[in-house]
């Protein structure tokens, strides 16, 4: 399982919009509303990198607000 944390902008006004849609999706774990360049901060889980692709593209890139984004993908520390 992959672990992701994914930055949003999103047009001024459209946050609870975009949350609205965000927080049903099963990919996401968590999310929450940032403060700062971001607006929008969401921890999703994929099985692999195809599926983040799916999600990326076919749900993100779909949700209108959504400026852009910025996708970290999370590692552990030393087999942690």
């Amino acid at each position: 399982m992959m672990e992701v944390f994914i930055l949003l902008i999103v047009q001024p006004g459209k946050e609870d919009e975009v949350y609205e849609i965000l927080k049903d999706r099963p990919e996401v774990k968590e999310i929450y509303k940032v403060y700062g360049d971001y607006d929008i901060l969401i921890r999703v889980e994929v099985p692999n990198i195809k599926a983040l692709d799916e999600f990326h593209d076919g749900v993100l890139r779909g949700i209108p607000g959504i400026e852009m984004t910025e996708t970290l993908i999370a590692s552990s520390y030393g087999g942690r």
